[in-house]
């Protein structure tokens, strides 16, 4: 019996979550609380789309000849995608069948290792994974849960060898500093196993989201962090071995 998936939505031809043109699943449900996200309709584990895995892949594989021709795939994200961990397997070894790449876009937030976790990166060809802020007083408060969790997942992936991309958003007052930026770097300069950090500047697109929800969104009034903020974070990150684009 195929294993069924609840999904917000998907994308179809994605630039910015993994290499090449991509597929995108975004997944239902996310534990952590992000005052920033701008994906807030993807937090409740019960709303969303149920489907199945031959119905996504119907979907992607219509998309085969743009993925394959730009060095892209298809990528599970979400809300996170690793609160659905069955189903993202299923779904990465359906994709891998049919020769293409696959990208697990996650917080790391593992609640229990189990052996599925092993079987999702075992059919992810990459991982990029969000580090919020290496500070836990500072974590809690900007995305609600601790980081230990997160940090732990990291190094998990560092003891796997496993491909990956750490993602790091810079949102005014919570991660632009440089101290932040310091901890971060001293914290990756060792797992070799990282390709590239991406820094993703901190936008307000989200905003119009929670007010159509009813809720208050946190952050009015921050606006994006100047090009000086963002390649003096980019300079820090770097010194530490690592290539760091945004």
């Amino acid at each position: 019996m195929s294993v069924k998936g609840r999904i917000h939505s998907f994308e179809t031809c994605g630039t910015v979550d993994g290499p090449g043109i991509r597929f995108i699943v975004f997944m239902q449900g996310c534990l952590m609380r992000c005052q920033y996200c701008h994906n807030r309709d993807t937090w409740d584990l019960h709303d969303g789309k149920e489907v199945t895995v031959e119905e996504i892949m119907k979907d992607a594989t219509s998309y085969r000849h743009f993925m394959k021709a730009s060095g892209g795939g298809v990528t599970a994200s979400g809300g996170e995608a690793m609160l659905q961990p069955e189903f993202v397997r299923d779904f990465f070894r359906a994709a891998q069948a049919e020769g293409i790449h696959t990208c697990l876009d996650t917080n790391g937030y593992i609640r229990k290792h189990t052996d599925v976790v092993d079987e999702v990166l075992d059919a992810a060809d990459l991982v990029m994974l969000d580090i919020k802020q290496m500070d836990d007083s500072i974590h809690q408060n900007l995305v609600g849960v601790p980081n230990k969790r997160v940090l732990d997942f990291a190094h998990y992936l560092h003891k796997r060898g496993q491909k990956t991309w750490i993602r790091y958003v810079v949102v005014p007052g919570y991660t632009d500093d440089e101290k932040s930026a310091h901890l971060l770097g001293d914290f990756i300069k060792d797992m070799d196993n990282i390709e590239k950090v991406e820094l993703l500047p901190y936008h307000q697109l989200g905003e119009h989201k929670w007010e159509a929800m009813g809720f208050e969104y946190q952050l009015t009034g921050v606006n994006p962090p100047p090009k000086e903020t963002m390649e003096n974070i980019k300079n820090i990150i770097a010194s530490y071995g690592h290539k760091v684009m945004y």
